[in-house]
């Protein structure tokens, strides 16, 4: 009996439909297109520290900041697809708006964008707009979950920023900037992330009924 719910049929095509199939497409897509533009196997399949024979710990507040956005967008959209209740429209909405603009800023910050390929003036504008449209349509629910937690990451995202800008201008060390640039952005992110794993949970907790009904 355990053995035949172990490899009941349909649970198999599932797997195998939803996550080997596409995995194994973009595994082989990626592969492909990599080495089209000149990279080499191992530069595409092992990690950068181990090709440089560098520490593992190269670049780690980077990569753990990287982790805080993807978590982020993993949240919010699990959120957005596992809310079904009607009364939560609004909730699920705001949770789709954070797991995109989550992935935008993980996008980003992995690959660089705003230091290599766009202007960061135009990126940084971008993200500024979105947010505060994301705030100005949703702020009764915001307000409602805890406001606070989402102006704060805006705050602190918005002086990781600023800091960047005008870098140039600061009579310190690049070295020091830096440190106090990305402290802004690390921190900012990780209060990102428990807001958006409040909005993922809020309803969860508190359900939808009575006092918890939709906010409009």
């Amino acid at each position: 009996m355990m053995i035949k719910k172990i490899f009941d049929l349909n649970n198999i095509w599932k797997v195998i439909i939803f996550a080997t199939i596409p995995g194994l497409i973009f595994y082989v897509v990626a592969f492909i297109v990599m080495q089209y533009n000149g990279f080499h196997t191992m530069e595409i399949v092992r990690d950068f520290a181990q090709q440089m024979h560098k520490s593992s710990f190269l670049g780690f507040l980077s990569s753990i900041g990287t982790w805080l956005w993807v978590s982020s967008v993993a949240i919010a959209l699990f959120g957005f697809f596992t809310l079904k209740n009607e009364v939560l429209f609004r909730q699920r909405e705001l949770l789709l708006l954070l797991g995109v603009f989550s992935l935008l800023l993980a996008v980003d910050d992995f690959f660089m964008i705003h230091d290599r390929y766009i202007n960061q003036n135009i990126c940084y504008a971008t993200y500024a707009i979105l947010a505060l449209a994301m705030m100005s349509r949703h702020y009764k629910i915001i307000i409602e979950i805890n406001a606070f937690a989402f102006i704060f990451a805006g705050m602190l995202l918005a002086a990781s920023i600023f800091t960047d800008l005008i870098q140039d201008d600061i009579p310190f060390r690049y070295s020091h900037i830096q440190r106090v640039e990305e402290g802004f952005k690390f921190t900012g992110a990780a209060t990102w992330l428990y807001f958006v794993a409040l909005v993922a949970s809020f309803y969860e907790i508190k359900p939808a009924n009575a006092e918890s009904k939709e906010v409009n």
